[in-house]
């Protein structure tokens, strides 16, 4: 890799111990805990910035390390490995060996299992997750309730294109010794623009337009997006009107409220799904999470009271 990621102007440790780098990188970037063999005295790197909202740093601990963590919950962490290799081991059985000039990506909601082989050195950013979100606003994307979500973890960073040299650019202003706030903000906004165009998300980029929506349009969005948590108020800011608004037209052209017709189509879409014997369903749990009925009781008894039975025995009938 040609970008630097940091130079010696961002030195915090030089030849340290481990154990006092992860104390501040638990300070700074991430709580973690590191797990080192009995024998040996590693000698661990670290190069540090703060920049706007993100944290940058380069690190090698000079040994091989184990590094486990809790899921970060508010912080996406994206890893590019610069040398040696790195063991990421996933939920289940996963498992990946990094290699220089990869990345690994990080989601709130996913622990980390990670060993560092003895030359392994990285650059790591923290990224909150209001970064993302403000981005998705500004955009007026669609994503589920429960947060945007990168759908892989691991790129080669010749694929993304440019984003490496984005990277270093970020790196270049963090270490000005003029660089202004506002423009490191404007800069944490572009590396959330350039993930969330690069990689692939849970989020739904096709808004309803600029000019006035009509009931046909919103409700041809809703039914390509069931699988998404659409809520009354987002359904307004992508239609551009206000919620009163929307409730009159949904009155008007549906006899119902948002919310009502939105939980109808879902169900209407288990129906199909549980009645179609090429549609591939393990269990109605699985099938009625995937359309967000988190509450599954409530679920049971409203598509009861829609269709008449359980979705257990629909399932049934179509064996």
């Amino acid at each position: 890799m040609e970008a630097r990621l940091l130079s010696e102007r961002s030195l915090v440790f030089a030849q340290a111990d481990p154990y006092a780098v992860s104390g501040y990188v638990n300070e700074h970037v991430g709580n973690h805990c590191i797990r080192l063999p009995k024998s040996g005295s590693p000698q661990a790197h670290l190069n540090h910035r703060k920049f706007a909202s993100l944290d940058l740093c380069r690190i090698s601990y000079g040994g091989s390390v184990r590094v486990t963590s809790p899921a970060l919950e508010t912080i996406y962490h994206l890893q590019v490995l610069l040398r040696g290799h790195c063991l990421w081991r996933g939920h289940g059985q996963q498992e990946h060996y990094f290699t220089p000039g990869e990345l690994l990506l990080i989601n709130p909601d996913d622990p980390v299992d990670l060993t560092y082989s003895d030359d392994c050195e990285k650059f790591i950013i923290k990224l909150p997750t209001s970064v993302i979100e403000s981005v998705c606003q500004e955009q007026r994307w669609l994503h589920p309730g429960q947060g945007v979500r990168f759908l892989e973890n691991r790129y080669q960073l010749g694929s993304l294109e440019g984003f490496v040299n984005l990277l270093d650019m970020v790196c270049q202003e963090a270490e000005a010794s003029d660089s202004l706030p506002r423009i490191q903000e404007h800069y944490a906004q572009i590396v959330a623009s350039k993930m969330l165009s690069l990689m692939k998300t849970n989020i739904c980029r096709e808004g309803l337009g600029s000019q006035a929506a009509t009931f046909e349009r919103i409700a041809d969005y809703i039914e390509r997006n069931l699988k998404l948590d659409i809520c009354s108020e987002e359904l307004a800011r992508q239609a551009q009107m206000s919620l009163r608004s929307l409730y009159g037209l949904f009155e008007r052209n549906a006899g119902t409220t948002p919310k009502h017709y939105i939980r109808q189509k879902k169900l209407e879409r288990v129906y199909a799904c549980l009645s179609d014997p090429s549609c591939t369903v393990r269990n109605v749990t699985e099938l009625a999470m995937d359309y967000g009925f988190l509450h599954l009781g409530r679920f049971s008894e409203n598509y009861r009271n829609q269709f008449g039975e359980l979705p257990s025995d629909t399932l049934k009938r179509r064996h």
